[in-house]
């Protein structure tokens, strides 16, 4: 079984930095990807940030030269540091997995979530 627990949310002001952090925890885990997703209320789900297997790092616009993630293979942890935060990122930030087991199909696993809330 594979767990995701992140935590770092809380509330910041504009122009504000927070970090995330994200450990997995199970055993013999390999991860085709990690990273980050966020909904805000009553919208869908949408990807941040990504660092797929092999390093390559899918970005979303609105992420990029603000946010940046990093993952440490060794630790399964996965981290994304976000800086001049908006209003409008305010939203329930979910680390997110693709999971190899070594057999059987891929499979995702999502963290339970942290709320990031900009405001003053």
């Amino acid at each position: 079984q594979v767990q995701l627990v992140e935590s770092g949310g809380g509330l910041v002001q504009p122009g504000g930095s927070l970090a995330l952090s994200c450990v997995a925890s199970g055993s013999k885990l390999s991860f085709k990807a990690m990273g980050w997703y966020r909904q805000v209320t009553g919208k869908q789900r949408e990807v941040v940030a990504s660092v797929l297997d092999g390093g390559n790092i899918h970005q979303a616009d609105f992420a990029k030269g603000r946010f940046t993630i990093s993952r440490d293979n060794a630790r399964n942890t996965v981290g994304l540091q976000m800086n001049n935060l908006k209003p409008e990122d305010t939203a329930v930030y979910y680390c997110h997995a693709i999971v190899d087991a070594g057999s059987g199909p891929y499979f995702e696993v999502w963290g339970q979530g942290t709320l990031v809330t900009v405001g003053s």
